[in-house]
């Protein structure tokens, strides 16, 4: 299934050829979850503190659907 993939706040860095926001299709096996997804792009768990599936949080646990789009944010400081 096709997933279209955004990664922010250096979470680009983990994948070649991604830049900052902007979507990257990826080919993911029916049925894989948000685990799956990250290990698939190789992407540590930790590196990844929020998850939104078409614009809504999600969970690591979540199934995903052919289309969905996919962003990850790392945790961030501030202060």
């Amino acid at each position: 299934m096709i997933l279209e993939v955004r990664v922010f706040a250096g979470l680009e860095k983990q994948i070649p050829g991604a830049r900052y926001g902007q979507p990257v299709e990826v080919d993911a096996p029916d049925g894989s979850s948000v685990h799956d997804l990250l290990r698939i792009l190789n992407i540590s768990e930790e590196l990844v503190f929020a998850v939104l599936i078409n614009g809504v949080h999600a969970k690591k646990e979540d199934t995903l659907k052919p289309g969905d789009r996919v962003s990850f944010f790392p945790p961030v400081g501030g202060g």
